[in-house]
């Protein structure tokens, strides 16, 4: 099972497009998810305040600010 996290913050369009791209690739692929608030944390607000959302997969940064459902199964995947 692959590892997911989004970092986000509240009231960000593009963290919302991103995490219910996610939500929608559920049945597709065996993976966990879950949502880190960058404002939660002065560190991670330091090190992403630019660049939400932030996914990782598998503790390696996949994508910053847009993804598809296509291109996040072929990250799952490894390609």
């Amino acid at each position: 099972m692959h590892d997911v996290v989004v970092y986000s913050r509240a009231g960000c369009c593009l963290c919302d497009v991103v995490k219910e791209t996610i939500a929608a690739m559920k049945p597709e692929a065996d993976f966990q998810w879950r949502e880190v608030d960058i404002d939660a944390d002065p560190e991670l607000r330091r090190k992403y305040n630019d660049e939400v959302p932030v996914v990782f997969i598998n503790g390696r940064k996949a994508f910053k600010y847009r993804m598809s459902g296509r291109e996040f199964l072929r990250a799952l995947e490894g390609r």
